[in-house]
Parts: C-alpha cells; sequence; structure tokens
C-alpha cells in the first residue's frame, strides 16, 4: 500500500518546496488615500421618469389602443369596485328579504331556471316545490303575501309553458284552500289583518281562474262564469258591508276602487264572448264608475260599453205589470247610444295629455273611430263611414295595432262594395 502512495506525496512536497523559492512580487506598503462618496441614486425621480417615459413611449406607439385598453381596464375595476356590491344587495339579497335563507336559497334556484336562457320547467317546479317545503319546516304563514307570491309565480310558470290545465290546478288548489281558511278562521281575524288579505287573495285567484276558463286553451265558459260571478258577489258584499257596518279598527285594506273595477270588467268581458251584451253593459258601466276619470283605460271601457250597446237587439215586451209600461229600446235609439258612448271615448283620450297619456288612449281612439265609421254603414251613410275608416286605418297604423288596421281595411272593402252597389 504505502509503497504506491509515497512517491505521490514526495511529488506533492517537492511542488511546494519550488513554490517556496519562486521570487515574491512586490507589495504596496501604503495605499493611496482616497475618499469614496456614497452611490445615490434617485430611486424615486427614476421610477416616476421610468413610468412616464414607458406611458408616453405606448402612446406613442399605440395612440388608439392603449388609451382604450386603459379606459377598458378602468371600467372594469369601476365595475368590481361599485357594480357588483350593488348588485348582490340589490338583486340577489334585497328581493327575499322577507324569506329566511333557506328558502331564498331554493327560490334563487327557482327563478334561475324559470327565465331564459337557463329555462327547464321540470327544476324551476322543483326548486319551487322544495322552497314550499323548507317554508313549512320553518313555520312561515301558508296564506302570508311572500308564500302565496310563490304559489301565484308556480301557477305563472306553468301557463307561460302553455301547461294551462296544470296553472289551473295550481289555482283550483290555492282557491280551495283559502276558501277553508275563510270557512274556519276568518271569525279570528278580523282585527289583525289576515281576513282582508286572505278575502282579497280568494277574489283574484277567482278571477284569474275565470280568465283561464274563458281562454280558448280551455274553453270552459260554465267553470268561467262560476269563478267570476262569485269573485264579483263577494266584491259587492264586502264593499256594502264596509260601508254600512264601516271598516273595524286592524281590519286593514280592502281592495282598491281599480281592483274591483279590474272583477266587473272580467265579468263583462266574459257576457261579451258569450253574446249576452245586456250582462255585459251594467258591469262595464261600474267598472267605469269605479276607474280614475282621466285614465286612458276609461276610454277602453266607454269603447266596450259602445260596442255592447250596438250590439244589443231590444229585448221582448216584458210580462210583469210592474215594468208594462215601459217600452223597450228600439233599434235605433241603441245605435245612438252607442255613437255618443263612442264620441265620448274620442273626446276623453283627446283631452289626456302626457305622461298621463298612454298606449291605451292610442288604441281606445282607433277602435273608437272605427266603431263610428260602423255606424254610419248600419245607418247607410257610405261617405261618413268610409272617412271614419280611413282615419281609424291611419291611427291603427301610428299605433302599430295590427288588429285595428285589418278591421279597418275590411270597413274599407265593405264599403267600396257598397258604393259600386249604388
Amino acid at each position: 500500500m504505502f509503497h504506491r502512495s509515497l512517491p505521490r506525496a514526495a511529488a506533492r512536497v517537492t511542488r511546494f518546496a519550488q513554490c517556496e523559492n519562486l521570487p515574491q512580487p512586490h507589495t504596496l506598503t501604503k495605499l493611496p488615500s482616497r475618499t469614496w462618496r456614497p452611490i445615490q441614486q434617485p430611486c424615486g425621480r427614476r421610477c416616476k421618469s421610468t413610468f412616464r417615459d414607458q406611458f408616453t413611449e405606448q402612446v406613442r406607439r399605440a395612440p388608439v389602443l392603449f388609451p382604450f385598453a386603459v379606459g377598458c381596464i378602468l371600467v372594469v375595476s369601476g365595475i368590481a369596485v361599485f357594480y357588483i356590491p350593488w348588485y348582490y344587495q340589490n338583486v340577489i339579497i334585497r328581493p327575499y328579504h322577507n324569506f329566511p335563507e333557506p328558502v331564498a336559497k331554493k327560490l334563487r334556484r327557482a327563478l334561475f331556471y324559470s327565465t331564459a336562457p337557463h329555462e327547464d320547467l321540470r327544476e324551476a317546479n322543483k326548486y319551487f316545490r322544495q322552497a314550499l317545503q323548507v317554508a313549512t319546516e320553518l313555520g312561515m304563514d301558508p296564506f302570508s303575501d311572500e308564500i302565496m307570491g310563490v304559489k301565484y309565480k308556480i301557477a305563472q310558470l306553468f301557463e307561460r309553458a302553455g301547461y294551462y290545465q296544470m296553472s289551473c290546478d295550481v289555482l283550483e288548489i290555492m282557491r280551495v284552500d283559502c276558501q277553508r281558511w275563510m270557512d274556519e278562521f276568518s271569525d279570528r281575524h278580523w282585527t289583525d289583518g289576515h281576513r282582508a288579505r286572505v278575502l282579497k287573495n280568494t277574489v283574484q285567484i277567482h278571477v284569474k281562474l275565470g280568465t283561464l276558463y274563458d281562454s280558448k286553451y280551455m274553453n270552459e265558459p260554465e267553470d268561467a262564469e262560476k269563478r267570476l260571478v262569485y269573485a264579483v258577489e263577494t266584491v259587492l258584499r264586502e264593499k256594502n258591508r264596509r260601508e254600512s257596518d264601516g271598516v273595524k279598527e286592524g281590519e286593514g285594506d280592502w281592495m282598491s276602487d281599480e281592483e274591483m273595477g279590474g272583477t266587473f270588467e272580467a265579468l263583462g268581458h266574459h257576457y261579451e264572448q258569450q253574446n249576452s251584451h245586456y250582462l255585459a253593459t251594467p258591469l262595464f258601466l261600474q267598472a267605469l264608475a269605479l276607474c280614475p276619470p282621466t285614465s286612458c283605460h276609461a276610454v277602453l271601457l266607454m269603447n266596450n260599453i259602445s260596442t255592447c250597446l250596438a250590439q244589443q237587439t231590444p229585448p221582448p215586451p216584458s210580462s210583469s205589470p210592474a215594468f208594462s209600461n215601459t217600452p223597450p229600446p228600439s233599434r235605433a235609439t241603441l245605435v245612438d247610444n252607442a255613437r255618443q258612448w263612442a264620441s265620448k271615448a274620442l273626446a276623453l283620450a283627446s283631452a289626456i295629455k302626457p305622461p298621463e297619456r298612454t298606449e291605451e288612449c292610442d288604441l281606445g281612439c282607433a277602435t273608437a273611430t272605427h266603431n263610428l265609421g260602423e255606424f254610419f254603414e248600419m245607418e247607410g251613410r257610405v261617405a261618413e263611414a268610409r272617412q271614419r275608416y280611413k282615419e281609424a286605418e291611419a291611427l291603427s297604423k301610428t299605433a302599430g295595432f295590427t288588429e285595428g288596421l285589418l278591421n279597418a281595411r275590411a270597413g274599407l272593402t265593405r264599403v267600396k262594395v257598397l258604393e259600386n252597389g249604388q
């Protein structure tokens, strides 16, 4: 072992000895004295200058695209800072602040699947029903405005999807529940507002059912008449009770005049569809009495009264002794009354100015003008009828009223045939 490593050690020693014999370089015995100043760089000024230079350079290179990109960044930052918190508070939280959070969570999912482009009837119905189940478990009042609103939303969901029978089924369940509550518990809740609220919901459910049963998709006029007659009778009975006995303390608000007028109007439209114009006329008159006198809806009600009067046939002489001396109105009298109501509708519509004036006024003007043309046509006054039909055509075209435009052109065609026949 050692005879191999010893020569290497000797070689190392020899090289070290040779290095010791080499001449040493001269060393400086004294360094020149020199004061070194610390390096100071204007860091803040340099960064600022660099940022400004870079910004100027980028603007020079892209004078349009770079400012646009900076503006987009500022807009997105503003949305993130202001719009997102506003959206969270006003769209996600506030609409459901009357619901406990477990119920609100289900309702958000239900409404998500109720609107396009995520509309899914099955999923929306599932989450709506889960929300009702959770609300029941948490002890929410099943007849509160919040829970009734959820049930109305389910019925509306089916109606919008074209499942009218299912919508009616939901409303029928609500009607039966409200009626049972009124029969069993209404006497205990005169002074806390619950009775008035449930009774109002009962009337509104009957009106909605009557409207659906009258539609061409259901075509059940007998059921529609039952629901609408019950609604009108309930409104009249409650209105008379409040007027005669007075409103009890804490009883709560009842239906407004416009809401009661809508109930009469719904039954009037039902009778109008069944060609019972002599029954529809007093209902429209009652609705007009409850309608604000300077509203555009009053114009439509006047047109409805005019139409019903013109389409009535004189009733047979009464066999009752009490009315034996009262002759029935003649056909000419009915048409003249109809013309007066149409003229009143035009006068009222022309007197209503913005912002009270709405689209209903424009439709009412077109309809009333067309009705006047028909009255002139009935009397054989062809020139006046043609003039009214032309005015109705122009008004319908301006208002975008397609049905009125078609009716006016049909009237002009009839008048042209009459003129050629003469």
